[in-house]
């Protein structure tokens, strides 16, 4: 189970660390006044103070503020069941390429997750994964990732 007050404390922990990733990277740029004008990282310094005082802001207003149980046992399961599939194959997009991961991920999807047969799966995931091939590679002749495993098949 997690509570609201946790999860409040993890988003605003979150988006602070990003803040401060933002303020710490606008600095190498320089922040301020120059002989030309405004510096390069000026506009992205303000932009990642703003989100780290929102982010301060909201984790006070969770941890005073928030109450109860926002996800059960069972809903973390669904949601993880959705979302740990997804991750591997953004994961798995630079080593086999967009369109093995693509049919790997649809395949297996379709399979487990949608209980459809192996043969209705894979033409399915065949199918639509040369579809994407067609539709980017040669109608819009805009390469996608084809990670490591189609750069050794290149070679």
């Amino acid at each position: 189970m997690i509570s609201r007050r946790a999860l409040e404390a993890a988003t605003a922990t979150l988006t602070g660390v990003f803040g401060v990733v933002v303020v710490v990277s606008s600095t190498e740029n320089g922040i301020g006044w120059s002989s030309s004008g405004v510096e390069s990282g000026t506009f992205p310094f303000l932009v990642g103070v703003i989100i780290l005082a929102a982010s301060l802001y909201n984790l006070i207003h969770g941890l005073w503020r928030a109450s109860g149980i926002v996800v059960e046992r069972a809903g973390l399961r669904r949601t993880a069941a959705l979302f740990v599939p997804a991750a591997i194959y953004v994961g798995a997009i630079p080593l086999a390429g967009m369109y093995a991961a693509s049919a790997v991920y649809l395949l297996f999807t379709l399979r487990v997750q949608s209980r459809l047969s192996v043969l209705r799966s894979t033409v399915i995931a065949v199918v639509a994964t040369v579809a994407l091939y067609v539709v980017f590679e040669r109608l819009f002749e805009v390469s996608l990732p084809h990670g490591l495993l189609g750069a050794w098949l290149e070679r």
